[in-house]
């Protein structure tokens, strides 16, 4: 199982999202919405530095995807 990434932005996670299928809707002050519609799925992305690895465990989630999927969308594998 691959180590999940400590070092990753807001920006970052959005970018790699995006894609995947996933588009920008709105941002409310610090919080990106970013949404999929096959199959459904909504994120909810702090616009922060770094994003703090319970949060980035918990958007994984949100967006299903594993953490070896997302080091390949950010090419880190």
């Amino acid at each position: 199982m691959a180590k999940l990434p400590t070092d990753i932005s807001g920006r970052e996670l959005r970018a790699a999202l995006e894609r995947v299928g996933f588009v920008f809707r709105r941002q409310k002050g610090s919080h990106m919405v970013l949404r999929r519609d096959d199959p459904y799925a909504r994120a909810v992305i702090p616009d922060h530095k770094q994003i703090r690895a319970g949060t980035l465990r918990s958007i994984l989630v949100e967006a299903g995807l594993s953490t070896e999927q997302l080091l390949k969308l950010l090419g880190r594998s």
